[in-house]
């Protein structure tokens, strides 16, 4: 006994990722441990990085939208409807009101599409198949609805400066309408599996619990954000499109741990059906892109343009100085500012709780690396 007494434990290093699944892409974190408590974190980024914003300045305008694709790769249409707007803002552009409906539509879809693949992810990562599943069930729908007008399952390049693309067809409009009666049914068949199951509550119940102070001073924005009870939205607070027009609640946790962050993100989900179903039913007639210059020269000076993506504030800081190429981007991503945070949050808890607490970041490395 005298024996046990005088064991010492000795910290060592895991290497988590980047080739991990629960790391949700090229993530590698460093945790330092004492047995199967962390001590310490290190996030190590970069094995993606591209060099966007440098290639951006070689580009025309129109030719830099492909780009934004890339970087929430599941949330395409948020990284497009930023860029354009930041465009727009900076030389002038009034996109007609139907395309502001369009986009709206469009976007909303995208955050039930990147939420849902979020959701059984998550739900695969503390070990239940079936959420997976019929998450997947869903977001297979929207991607038939994006392919019938964009011709693409992921990367849609479908916001142009000015305007969209290609108009909605009567058959989107049916098929969305349908698709948005029949959703709000299955996310109670998400919640009946997940929400009160002891599971899945032992899982994420005051686990990696961010308090609002902290939250605000890392800079997170989203759900990270408002499951630590900021109720703050771009949509409503700095409304773009269409938002101002419409009637929806921006859901908000009280403790800031797993289970709010999984709590706010089911509800974001049933309030953008609403906002599907209103802009769908209010769609006007008219013009879906109004006339750009293909070689389009904003005037010199700068601009921002927030937009409330999937994972939170995206933006592009845009300098002009009146040519048809930008002079400087900058992209600020919802992601790698939320994962600042990762170091502070997962000290103390067991490396089982990393794979929970790491899930409901919902981070995506292509904004990271950019």
């Amino acid at each position: 006994m005298n024996d046990l007494k005088n064991l010492k434990t000795e910290e060592y290093f895991l290497s988590m990722g980047p080739q991990h699944p629960s790391t949700h892409g090229v993530l590698r974190l460093i945790l330092k441990l004492d047995g199967e408590i962390v001590t310490g974190a290190t996030p190590d980024i970069g094995y993606l990085h591209r060099g966007l914003e440098k290639i951006a300045e070689n580009r025309a305008y129109i030719q830099i939208i492909p780009f934004t694709d890339r970087l929430d790769y599941l949330s395409s249409m948020s990284g497009n409807l930023a860029f354009v707007l930041t465009v727009e803002k900076l030389a002038g552009i009034a996109p007609p009101p139907r395309a502001e409906y369009i986009r709206v539509i469009m976007a909303e879809l995208n955050r039930l599409a990147s939420h849902l693949i979020w959701l059984g992810t998550f739900s695969l990562d503390l070990g239940a198949v079936t959420p997976f599943l019929y998450c997947f069930r869903e977001r297979e729908k929207i991607l038939d609805l994006f392919e019938m007008i964009t011709g693409s399952r992921l990367t849609y390049n479908y916001m142009r400066i000015g305007g969209v693309a290609a108009d909605l067809s009567a058959q989107f409009i049916k098929d969305a309408a349908a698709f948005i009666q029949d959703f709000k049914f299955r996310v109670a068949e998400y919640e009946a599996l997940l929400t009160q199951n002891p599971i899945f509550l032992a899982r994420t119940k005051n686990v990696g619990i961010i308090k609002a102070d902290k939250a605000i001073a890392y800079g997170l924005t989203g759900p990270m954000l408002r499951a630590s009870g900021i109720s703050r939205d771009n949509r409503r607070d700095f409304p773009y499109a269409i938002y101002d027009k419409l009637s929806f609640d921006i859901p908000a946790g009280t403790v800031g741990d797993c289970w709010d962050r999984y709590a706010v993100r089911v509800r974001e989900m049933r309030e953008s059906a609403k906002i599907v179903e209103q802009a769908l039913s209010g769609l006007p007639e008219g013009n879906f892109k109004t006339k750009v210059p293909l070689s389009l020269k904003p005037p010199a000076g700068e601009s921002y343009a927030p937009v409330e993506s999937p994972r939170g504030e995206i933006g592009f800081y845009l300098v002009s100085n009146g040519t048809a190429k930008p002079y400087r981007l900058k992209i600020r991503t919802p992601s790698f500012c939320n994962l600042s945070i990762i170091s502070h949050v997962i000290k103390g808890w067991k490396v089982a709780d990393v794979v929970a607490i790491l899930g409901t970041f919902d981070v995506v490395l292509g904004e990271i690396d950019r």
